[in-house]
């Protein structure tokens, strides 16, 4: 049972939300900004998010009808039976908690840094990703169902996990922070659309229709080199507008498997053959961020 919970936690998306955290966080450092229990908070908020994201995407989908056998992705607990729908709302609810709470903490760690109105706006905030992450695949209307699921993850993945986490560390609303924050919010949606692009047939099926579902998949090829060049020329642009030394580029290194796995994605119409891809392009964010940070 256990690794199956574990499975539904779907540890490979895990990076990529620690990712966007590490980056409002390096950002903040690099300017003399260093809060370690709001960072610590941050990260830990993030991961009770994001698992409340899978778990609560794993009931709806299986509610809906988008999770059946002739899916092409790894079987979802519910849709399996190793896990009864009371079992996951039980879990979703205790994950429900466990943010809060998390989120609460953060904002007690930040609270000399960003006042009572910084306390207010991002505790609203922190109420609308977790709405967010429920009614992805839940309700009567899931949002996820009806193509807005990219906007969501660019959002919350990319803007207020960057901007956000700078502004706790900081106290400080700075546009620098912007273009990191939306190459970050590209990463995440590549991750989505992966995911979309190889569920598309039966996404069609349960009348999902997330963004590739409505443009075909080969134009979502093009979508997704979209999203990777652009997330590519934001860093770019960051770091020769900070006319950075050369040493600040080494992340660019990190590229290569993002531009190895578009060069796989172009080739290939196996849709269940972009699985794997999943896990790359979080791990590659992951290290990306780092290298970026490290060498800021």
């Amino acid at each position: 049972m256990i690794k199956t919970w574990i499975s539904a936690f779907r540890l490979r998306t895990l990076f990529l939300s620690l990712a966007c955290i590490m980056m409002g966080y390096f950002l903040a450092s690099a300017n003399g900004y260093n809060n370690p229990n709001a960072f610590s908070f941050c990260m830990l908020t993030a991961l009770f998010l994001q698992i409340l994201s899978n778990l609560a995407n794993d009931y709806g989908d299986s509610i809906h009808g988008a999770d059946h056998d002739g899916r092409k992705g790894p079987k979802r607990a519910v849709q399996s039976g190793k896990i009864t729908k009371e079992q996951m709302k039980k879990a979703i609810g205790m994950l429900v908690v466990l943010s809060l709470i998390s989120g609460i903490s953060l904002l007690y760690f930040s609270y000399d840094v960003i006042g009572l109105y910084g306390v207010v706006s991002l505790f609203t905030i922190g109420i609308a990703a977790i709405i967010a992450a429920i009614t992805y695949t839940n309700g009567k209307k899931p949002y996820g169902y009806a193509g807005l699921g990219d906007i969501s993850v660019f959002i919350f993945f990319g803007l207020v996990a960057v901007c956000g986490t700078y502004y706790l560390q900081t106290g400080l609303l700075d546009i620098d922070v912007v273009l990191p924050a939306t190459a970050c919010g590209f990463f995440s949606v590549a991750v989505l659309n992966i995911n979309n692009m190889r569920d598309i047939d039966s996404d069609n099926a349960a009348g999902k229709k997330s963004l590739p579902a409505r443009i075909g998949f080969q134009n979502a090829k093009y979508y997704h080199l979209l999203i990777i060049l652009s997330a590519f020329i934001c860093l770019i642009y960051y770091s020769y507008s900070h006319q950075s030394e050369p040493t600040n580029y080494v992340y660019v290194i990190a590229f290569v498997p993002f531009v190895l796995s578009l060069v796989k994605i172009f080739k290939t119409d196996d849709k269940q053959s972009l699985d794997p891809l999943l896990k790359v392009t979080s791990l590659s964010t992951f290290v990306l961020v780092i290298l970026f940070g490290v060498f800021l």
